[in-house]
């Protein structure tokens, strides 16, 4: 497992950025750059379960299913990915599943004089690096755009 970092500096207060990175609406635009159509459901609260999904280019309902390990308010959110989901249904079992379980996202707000720094950490599968190394700061752009609106 590599682990992957990226951040952003946004013109906001943290409370801002956090509302906007994890709000479903601003969440379903800043992610939309992974993959088009990508909503959670489930809740942020610690020890919730939560799905990252979005239909394929088929309409096929797939992503991830994972728990939230941490969460403090305005700080640190902590993912812990427990396996993939495939056509709707969850699976935690199988090899490809095997290679995210376990696999963290976290994020982290730190604010200074009003600018919020937002620095991700990734855990991902060496095959799946390229994946992440484009998208992710093309994200924390709309991030940033999204929450340096008025």
């Amino acid at each position: 497992m590599q682990k992957l970092h990226f951040s952003i500096i946004i013109n906001a207060p943290k409370e801002k950025v956090w509302d906007k990175m994890f709000s479903d609406l601003s969440y379903r635009e800043w992610t939309k750059v992974f993959m088009p159509g990508s909503y959670f459901e489930g809740s942020w609260d610690k020890g919730a379960k939560i799905r990252f999904l979005a239909k394929d280019g088929n309409g096929k309902l797939n992503g991830m299913t994972s728990m939230i390990e941490e969460n403090i308010p305005f700080e640190f959110v902590s993912i812990k990915h427990l396996g993939v989901v495939h056509d709707g249904v969850e699976d935690t079992t199988s090899d490809e599943a095997k290679k995210w379980s376990g696999a963290h996202e976290n994020y982290m707000f730190k604010e200074t004089d009003g600018k919020t720094e937002v620095l991700v950490d990734t855990d991902t599968d060496e095959e799946f690096i390229k994946m992440f190394e484009e998208p992710w700061p093309k994200a924390l752009q709309k991030l940033k755009e999204i929450s340096e609106r008025n």
